[in-house]
């Protein structure tokens, strides 16, 4: 457990303690910058250089396949077709410079700050050597790192994106209508882009420039009180020196505030057309664009923790306001939401300091990569397990690494864990997603990452619909089997090898292997997912060969054995063949050691 400081009462034990602090941190914070100036420009020639020969080498197959995708393509209609043709070939001669220069930024981000949130990192951490951490820390790490946005950033281009453009040319179902754009309301919608960018841009930066002062002061008096008085947040002793680097740090903070909600207002006002469009109104549009400005102000003023609402007019843009998605999601959450509130029900009454404590060991919040750890120490596990009972078998493992055919260990795995983690959640009436048996993903302690969030609320729902079909132990069973067996594209695929006759209940489940299979397809887009994936192949391959290799040494014990007892029944010419066979397992067992 962290070691607690006692909060200074008093004016001169307070400045007493800011005073003594304030050596310390300038030192570190020397420390940290130094580090910067050297592994800082590395990094920065790793990413620019790496990043810009993955975008200028794949920019021509880029720009060919993206039209011939788009062209082919049976999910637009032919006016949202012409549209993106005549418009495409723009954005993708500019992609090349704008993807460089944000190349260039990243690189300079990561390389500064990498190494002095590191250096910082180390004086809060129980380290025996705290001195090698300082100097140590985060400049390795810094250009490994850079290393990695390289990779990862080749994955996006590479496989994330081809694997996009494939979904965009797969023939759509007979049900499916392509996505078109109406033509009598082309004119509505650039009216109303017209007056909504300008609008709400100026709008959008004016309230952000006016609520700018006093989130810069009222950030800055916060952790000026958090760190003279240690209290609240920065009470334990590991987050004392991040403060001072906050302090610093923070009207950068503001001003990048500042710059992204500039550049999100163009998006908000071009938002208008598709208000339109879906809704068949150009007075809706026009609604769009004033309302939209006091959900801006709202959302500002709940992140400040100023007056709840906006006194700027919202009309309504919408005809329905609530979709049946959100009223599904709201009613599969109500159990979470209440039992969650009960937990923290008690600590109303505490003190700002006390509560603040006792949140955070009562809510631990999970990071992304404590989830990726999770699933794919799961995948490893659970791929030995589908090896010996046969569902996975060498050529799989073979055609992912020689082919690239990983639908199987790539969507179907995943799917199996994730599918396994849900029929345990359902049976234990948790509120939320159990990972592990002392770790649970629910919607206050999982990622505050929005890619998190799109993939952990439809697998909330999921294990709700589960609780409710109350599964038996024979149809746990058979959907484990037939997700990794069978596409699940058809209802006719189940017939027969679902125990089940009941046809509502076969089309739910059905149904659900169906998304959780379109969930997992998802991730795989994700660059995370993507060289972490490649690492559990290698594990996978290995334990084929070992596996491979001690079969075929029992194989060729069990032969050598019968040769001995037979060796006088058997007739020369069968006695040379079976020296051949000998000798055929001998070699594969030489290849084998030598892999």
């Amino acid at each position: 457990m962290l070691n607690r400081m006692r909060v200074p009462s008093g004016f001169s034990s307070k400045l007493c303690n800011c005073l003594c602090f304030l050596p310390f941190f300038f030192l570190i914070l020397l420390l940290s910058l130094f580090k910067a100036a050297i592994t800082g420009p590395i990094a920065v020639i790793i990413v620019l250089i790496g990043n810009s020969a993955v975008i200028i080498g794949l920019w021509p197959a880029h720009f060919i396949w993206t039209c011939y995708c788009i062209a082919k393509t049976k999910r637009l209609g032919l006016v949202s077709k012409s549209l993106l043709l005549v418009c495409l070939p723009v954005p993708l001669a500019l992609w090349p410079i704008i993807a460089i220069a944000g190349s260039f930024l990243v690189g300079i981000g990561y390389g500064i700050f990498t190494p002095v949130v590191a250096t910082f990192e180390a004086s809060g951490q129980e380290l025996g050597d705290k001195l090698i951490h300082y100097f140590l820390d985060g400049t390795w790490s810094t250009i490994e790192g850079g290393c990695t946005i390289v990779r990862d950033f080749t994955d996006l281009c590479f496989h994330s994106y081809f694997s996009y453009m494939d979904e965009l040319s797969e023939k759509i179902h007979e049900d499916e209508h392509p996505l078109d754009i109406k033509l009598l309301l082309v004119p509505s919608s650039l009216f109303v882009i017209l007056l909504a960018v300008p609008i709400d841009v100026l709008l959008i930066t004016t309230v952000a420039l006016y609520k700018s002062p006093y989130m810069l002061f009222k950030g800055w008096k916060r952790l000026i009180e958090d760190l003279i008085g240690r209290e609240g947040p920065f009470l334990e002793t590991v987050c004392v020196p991040f403060a001072g680097l906050a302090i610093i740090l923070w009207p950068i903070v503001v001003m990048a505030a500042l710059i992204t909600s500039f550049i999100c207002s163009f998006f908000l006002g071009f938002y208008g057309a598709a208000i339109v469009h879906q809704e068949n109104s150009f007075r809706m549009g026009l609604a769009y664009m004033i309302a939209v400005v006091s959900l801006f102000d709202e959302y500002t003023n709940d992140l400040l923790y100023l007056r709840e609402g906006s006194c700027l007019p919202r009309p309504s843009y919408r005809r329905n306001k609530g979709t049946h998605n959100e009223i599904l999601g709201k009613t599969s959450l109500d159990g979470s939401v209440r039992n969650q509130e009960s937990r923290r029900g008690g600590l109303n009454n505490m003190l700002a300091s006390e509560r603040s404590r006792t949140l955070k060991w009562a809510i631990q919040q999970l990071k992304p990569m404590q989830v990726w750890d999770w699933l794919f120490r799961s995948c490893e596990m659970n791929g030995r397990v589908l090896m010996h009972e046969g569902l996975i078998d060498v050529k799989d493992i073979e055609e992912c690494i020689l082919k690239g055919k990983c639908k199987k260990l790539g969507i179907k795995l995943p799917a199996w864990c994730i599918l396994q983690s849900l029929l345990k959640s359902a049976r234990s009436n948790t509120d939320g997603l159990l990972i592990t048996d002392d770790m649970e993903v629910t919607t206050f302690n999982g990622p505050r990452d929005k890619v998190f969030e799109w993939f952990i609320g439809p697998l909330l729902i999921m294990k709700e619909q589960i609780k409710r079909l109350h599964l038996d132990e024979t149809e746990e069973a058979c959907l484990k089997v037939l997700i990794m067996t069978y596409d699940n594209e058809k209802p006719e695929d189940w017939d027969g090898k679902f125990p089940s006759e009941d046809k509502v209940r076969r089309a739910q489940l059905q149904a659900m292997l169906r998304r959780l299979h379109g969930i997992v397809a998802s991730m795989t887009r994700i660059p995370t997912f993507r060289r972490r994936f490649k690492n559990l192949v290698s594990v996978l391959h290995l334990e084929s060969l070992e596996t491979g290799a001690s079969s075929n040494q029992h194989d060729d014990g069990s032969l050598k054995s019968r040769k001995s007892d037979d060796s006088k029944m058997r007739s020369d010419g069968i006695n040379a063949s079976t020296g051949g066979i000998g000798r055929e397992i001998r070699r594969d067992d030489e290849r084998d050691d030598i892999v």
